[in-house]
């Protein structure tokens, strides 16, 4: 012990390690990638690494189906699987319908591809047109989803994403969601 010691107080030259810290054969020690692969460049943030929420409700903002994409995904791309995303709802009547009745959506989703997902699956669409419709009276509807976003938005740990880990980041949007259902229900 008394030969450890005594090297302790030796300063280290310049290139080397000291011998208490750990190394990696001469490389650094760098943590993993921050975001994982549902964070892309920001065009609204400077290029900063973003996450987009792509989000499904029912009239009155009670989340239906969300799907977490990077920031630079267009909107358009995950409509199907968004659409595939909503679990049966109960009807009072009869069975469990599958599907809502209607779809209302804003001018990003005025692409042929999104009308023929809704024709597809029976669903009859309410998009906004590119160069017809003006964007007030696309705001009767849309507030309903801005508002369920402004819902997630209030628990902090949604505001910024924290979380390196895809999965993680996508638990805490979904138990956010079932928050909002608890608190709508709880009234």
């Amino acid at each position: 012990m008394g030969a450890l010691a005594s090297g302790a107080t030796r300063s280290v030259r310049r290139g080397r390690s000291h011998r208490l810290e750990s190394s990696r054969g001469g490389f650094p020690i760098r943590g993993g990638k921050k975001g994982g692969e549902t964070t892309g460049p920001n065009s609204a943030d400077r290029g900063k690494p973003g996450t987009k929420r792509h989000l499904v409700s029912d009239r009155t903002g009670i989340p239906l189906a969300v799907i977490l994409s990077p920031a630079n995904r267009h909107d358009s791309m995950l409509f199907e699987p968004l659409l595939d995303a909503i679990p049966a709802i109960r009807r009072p009547h009869g069975g469990r319908r599958h599907r809502p009745d209607k779809a209302h959506a804003d001018k990003a989703y005025d692409i042929p591809r999104c009308h023929a997902a809704l024709r597809q699956r029976r669903i009859r669409d309410r998009i906004a047109r590119k160069r017809v419709d003006s964007s007030a009276t696309l705001g009767r509807h849309r507030w309903v989803i801005e508002r369920t976003l402004a819902w997630l938005n209030r628990f902090r740990r949604l505001t910024i994403r924290y979380e390196r880990r895809a999965d993680i980041h996508a638990a805490f949007v979904t138990l956010g969601c079932v928050l909002i259902c608890l608190n709508y229900f709880l009234k």
